[in-house]
């Protein structure tokens, strides 16, 4: 293992808590490296008063990473996975995915207990169209606001009063040991999460093989299974921030069961399929559900949104 390695990361709380995690395995493992973060800012973080849809979505916060991984400024990057774009410069590659966290979604309020127990007419702040989707069909009658900046920014917004709940990762949430805001979780059922939400990826170059061979102590089976289907279903959906996407699968033994949904921006129309394969069909599985949903009304929901014809 090489003595010093550089991590390029965003200069969020939850992204330097990521990196420094990542930061502290390698150490531990590899007593004879030294781990430096090299914070890099991206336009994602830049940008924090338009709605991520409205300006390129997932890209937003890996971009600058990445040139900084293909101009070997930094060896490896730390991403939430579900903030990476389902394509990769060609240099590049995912080539560790470690043990997913919570990956579902947390209602978070002084006041009410969860999204049944508000009143019409409460405010919600995200700004995820996934999650304005799902409360949009859930409750129709309360009013979604958008709520950009990080995940403390955000909370304390909603302490401030300028709310009065907000839907967060449980992940990120958990990682700031932050878990006792939550005031209770959605299930997949009532919100299906994001792609790769929960998991951590570690980019790195395609010719590091011998890194990529000190590094593959983090990688998680499970996890890695899960995500490859999820970002497969992604990837044939051309999808990202900007449309109401949700893709989540489990793998229980040797049986993968995956769930995916597409919905219009205004939540009145969900379509939702699930399916279930063996662990080593997991690319195929998330084409194919993509597939599915696209025929079943899905593709017309998607053209509408990107203005552009699905291949």
């Amino acid at each position: 293992m090489q003595k010093l390695i550089k991590i390029g990361t965003r200069g969020s709380l939850l992204a330097l808590t990521q990196s420094n995690w990542i930061k502290g395995l390698i150490e531990a493992q590899h007593p004879g490296t030294t781990v430096e973060l090299v914070k890099i800012v991206t336009r994602g973080d830049k940008i924090l008063d338009v709605p991520l849809a409205m300006v390129g979505g997932k890209g937003l916060f890996v971009k600058e990473i990445e040139e900084a991984l293909l101009s070997r400024e930094v060896d490896i990057a730390v991403h939430s996975m579900k903030d990476v774009p389902s394509e990769l410069p060609a240099e590049l590659h995912i080539g560790i995915v470690t043990k997913r966290e919570n990956p579902y979604d947390a209602f978070i309020s002084g006041k009410y207990a969860n999204l049944a127990g508000m009143p019409a007419g409460a405010r919600v702040g995200t700004s995820s169209l996934r999650r304005k989707a799902q409360i949009a069909a859930l409750r129709p009658d309360l009013v979604i606001e958008d709520l950009r900046g990080n995940l403390d920014t955000r909370l304390r917004k909603l302490d401030e009063g300028r709310y009065d709940a907000i839907i967060l990762a449980a992940a990120g949430l958990n990682r700031l040991k932050m878990s006792d805001r939550a005031t209770c979780y959605f299930t997949a059922e009532e919100m299906l999460p994001a792609v790769a939400q929960g998991a951590v990826g570690i980019e790195l170059r395609k010719a590091d093989s011998e890194l990529l061979a000190g590094l593959s102590f983090m990688a998680d089976y499970a996890t890695e299974v899960c995500v490859r289907a999820e970002r497969s279903y992604l990837h044939r959906l051309e999808g990202g921030c900007q449309v109401p996407l949700a893709g989540f699968a489990t793998l229980s033994g040797n049986e993968l069961t995956m769930t995916g949904l597409i919905a219009s921006v205004d939540g009145s129309r969900i379509i939702k399929k699930m399916m279930t394969s063996r662990p080593e069909d997991a690319a195929t599985i998330g084409r194919t559900l993509a597939e599915e949903l696209l025929a079943m009304g899905g593709r017309e929901i998607l053209e509408a949104v990107y203005g552009s014809k699905i291949h």
